[in-house]
């Protein structure tokens, strides 16, 4: 994932994953959804970002823990 931001055009760019776009669509005023040929997300464009941020220059992410445990299949069956 790529995250940039242009002062000149006060454009936030959020690329996904490395792809052509095919189509872009305003899904919201302002956000532009980039799709690929695959019809998945390749990334996001949002407009006059400056309004939505309060602090453009400055990025913090954080990565949420997953459960260490995923079961295939219920371990007891039910009947509905």
């Amino acid at each position: 994932m790529k995250i940039e931001y242009d002062r000149e055009t006060d454009t936030l760019t959020i690329t996904l994953r490395e792809a052509r776009v095919k189509e872009s669509d305003e899904v919201r005023p302002g956000v532009i959804a980039d799709f690929g040929y695959d019809g998945g997300v390749v990334g996001f464009e949002i407009l006059d970002a400056s309004l939505h941020m309060e602090k453009p220059m400055t990025l913090e992410y954080a990565v949420a823990e997953t459960a260490s445990t995923v079961r295939e299949k219920p371990a007891k069956k039910y009947r509905a």
